[in-house]
């Protein structure tokens, strides 16, 4: 297993469509685990979530957050990123490439209609743990 990796080190890791998994912190401190659909964009991870979503009571309570992405055959690449999540004003142009990344253009506008009224989450690196299994043989 190679640790310490850098994203860029990770190759279309990120681009892939993948479920990430977002955690949140609970009011008694529990760790709250979603998948959600995601975009690497700039640095950061983009997270559309509704604007009464219980992760926005989270992030807006307690900031901390975590996002893990990984793959599930060869070479195993994964990413987590800890830091402090901002709640940003819902923006429909990410909301859109975000939902065509998953389910495609085609079905993007009519699925996007169907939304409750949302907020952004930006997840920005703290800390940084990438991985993948690129040195072993099976």
């Amino acid at each position: 297993m190679r640790t310490g990796l850098a994203v860029e080190d990770l190759g279309d890791l990120l681009e892939r469509p993948l479920l990430a998994t977002l955690a949140t912190y609970r009011r008694d401190g529990l760790v709250l685990l979603s998948p959600v659909w995601f975009e690497w964009r700039e640095g950061g991870f983009n997270i559309g979530i509704g604007r009464n979503d219980v992760k926005a009571r989270h992030l807006g309570r307690d900031p901390r957050a975590s996002v893990v992405v990984a793959e599930a055959e060869p070479p195993l690449r994964g990413l987590e990123i800890r830091g402090n999540a901002r709640l940003l004003p819902q923006n429909p142009e990410v909301d859109r490439r975000i939902v065509e990344r998953y389910i495609g253009a085609a079905k993007a506008a009519e699925y996007l209609a169907t939304l409750p009224p949302g907020t952004l989450v930006r997840l920005e690196p703290g800390e940084v743990r990438a991985w993948d299994f690129a040195d072993e043989h099976h």
